[in-house]
């Protein structure tokens, strides 16, 4: 039996994001309510710029009091699709305090500050969810905390940031340069005037802290996430991806230690085989490559931004919250059990891809791989060309911890012999 009063639901921004969530809760309003047992209302919607045409919102829902508007008291719903830090993360604690649920996309606040969140939640009996902060229309976070809730997940691995997949697909496919390929995304509205959080990977490393955060039960925050841009990739980078059978794709990576002591996030461009799943993945599209013991390898497919998709997973947690509501429930909260430690980057194991200039002459291999050798870093293949005194030496390493990578390259750039390190790569998912 559907209950007749409905459930009060208030939005905070209405750009992009927030003008999809009212048009589809306007549109869809039958769908919504048999699928919730109750009818749901756009109660207000809190605004900067009230002047500004939205269609399809009636003018008498328009406030820029945000703050007024979660204290309100009828309020069921808050949809906070603002973004930043403040006043978001103020207006989510106050929501609460006035016993709304919260649906959130802000994936640098959940970050940043996801344990506070959590805590404000579950101190005024209130749900938070946040599908749509990290893949868009992807359902990703509910199948971590939900479906996977028995079992074990060791590895996910992902591309994140459409923006940054869209540019590296770009120089991949068409051999362009990585300016253009950025300024190709500008032009179709895939990259900001200023895409530097996209690009230096702060938006992917956001979303890295967060499901690592999920999958292994412990606080990740994103000052715990080591993080590396994409803005250095060349055409060259590509070309020896290729004679590797290989891609590059920018990566977010959350591991748990073999031992299961600790775990690691990571955010950098690496080189990945053309068999893998994620090398496939083209344009602005999102994928993110889940491990689990008994599951196995899953992995979750696509769009990972823009108005309509994220709008979708917004209203998911919406009708989600809103049943919990008519149960008197809530949903699951944050589970940081483990407590694991985050280990840095340098004790992670992984594989470089190193290209070096050298000069063309004997004994330039030998002093190299000596290099190496003191080290502790085993070779896995050197490819050497040359020619009029110069040279240049691509060698790929066995796996090795970061820290002893990185100590290789330091030694090697102040050998004679060595010129410059013409590039620098990680390899994955081998």
């Amino acid at each position: 039996m559907m209950r007749t009063r409905p459930l009060k639901v208030a939005l905070l921004g209405c750009g992009v994001v927030g003008s999809e969530v009212a048009r589809i809760m306007t549109t869809h309003a039958d769908d919504l309510a048999a699928r919730i047992g109750a009818p749901i209302e756009l109660a207000g919607v809190a605004v900067r710029r009230p002047d500004k045409v939205r269609g399809g919102v009636p003018a008498e829902l328009i406030t820029t009091d945000a703050t007024a508007l979660v204290k309100r008291g009828d309020i069921d719903v808050v949809v906070e699709v603002i973004g930043g830090i403040e006043p978001a993360r103020t207006l989510i604690t106050t929501a609460f305090e006035h016993g709304a649920s919260v649906v959130s996309a802000n994936k640098a606040l959940l970050a940043q500050d996801g344990a506070s969140l959590y805590a404000a939640a579950e101190q005024h009996g209130q749900d938070l969810y946040y599908e749509a902060a990290v893949a868009g229309a992807i359902p990703l976070i509910r199948p971590l905390r939900e479906s996977l809730a028995g079992d074990k997940i060791n590895r996910v691995m992902g591309i994140v940031n459409g923006t940054t997949n869209f540019i590296l697909d770009k120089m991949d496919t068409s051999g362009a340069g990585y300016s253009e390929a950025l300024d190709e995304a500008t032009a179709l509205g895939y990259a900001e005037a200023d895409p530097t959080a996209d690009v230096e990977g702060f938006d992917a490393a956001a979303k890295a802290a967060i499901l690592a955060g999920i999958a292994f039960h412990t606080r990740v925050r994103l000052d715990d996430v080591y993080r590396e841009g994409m803005t250095e990739v060349t055409a060259a980078d590509f070309a020896s991806a290729k004679q590797m059978g290989c891609t590059i794709k920018l990566l977010a990576i959350c591991e748990r230690a073999a031992d299961g002591g600790s775990v690691t996030a990571r955010v950098h461009p690496a080189m990945i085989p053309l068999s893998h799943p994620l090398a496939s993945v083209r344009e602005a599209y999102n994928a993110v490559f889940v491990e689990a013991e008994a599951a196995g390898q899953l992995m979750f497919y696509g769009p990972g931004a823009g108005g309509s998709p994220t709008a979708s997973a917004v209203l998911g947690d919406v009708v989600a919250v809103c049943r919990n509501r008519l149960n008197e429930a809530t949903g699951p909260g944050e589970s940081a059990y483990t407590q694991l430690p985050v280990s840095p980057m340098g004790d992670v194991v992984t594989r470089y891809h190193i290209s070096l200039d050298v000069a063309d002459k004997p004994g330039v291999l030998a002093q190299v791989a000596t290099v190496f050798a003191e080290h502790g870093v085993s070779i896995d293949t050197v490819r050497q060309q040359g020619k009029d005194g110069e040279a240049s030496l691509v060698v790929v390493t066995h796996r090795a911890p970061d820290a002893a990578l990185s100590g290789t390259v330091e030694a090697l750039r102040k050998l004679d012999t060595v010129r410059g390190v013409a590039s620098i790569m990680r390899v994955e998912g081998e």
